[in-house]
């Protein structure tokens, strides 16, 4: 099934701690999807955050298109929601967009994770904001 914006049910599923795999367009070059966390949000779009430097954020800015696939985990009956559209790149928002996500998948109580998320703090960040142009599922 094909649609363009995100169902009550695919957020209900997207907002479990699963990882997604993104995959920006890259012209000539093969795409690379690479595992990321996310963030479905109420308004529909899906984020997640990145150093601004990332070679994801370079290629964006040439051409600002991509897509998120998120797959249930094995154990479970086969399910998927794949999100491909514009992008855009916001400065503000993501340092507080990452420590809601290190919540969501790791134990801040772990001293490790919580030295790993002031790592990830103390880098600038950027947020990836994909607008939903084509959303299609799969739910077995």
């Amino acid at each position: 099934m094909s649609d363009s914006a995100l169902t009550p049910d695919d957020l209900e599923f997207l907002r479990r701690p699963l990882h997604g795999f993104l995959t920006v367009a890259a012209g000539p070059v093969p795409p690379q999807p690479r595992p990321v966390w996310f963030e479905a949000t109420d308004d529909g779009t899906i984020q997640l955050f990145t150093t601004p430097d990332s070679p994801k954020v370079r290629q964006l800015r040439r051409d600002p298109r991509a897509s998120i696939v998120v797959a249930a985990p094995v154990g479970e009956r086969e399910r998927w929601v794949s999100v491909a559209g514009r992008v855009t790149l916001e400065p503000d928002g993501a340092q507080e967009l990452s420590a809601r996500l290190a919540a969501r998948y790791w134990d801040l109580d772990d001293p490790a994770r919580a030295a790993d998320l002031a790592g990830i703090g103390a880098e600038e960040q950027v947020s990836i904001v994909i607008h939903p142009e084509t959303v299609r599922r799969y739910h077995y």
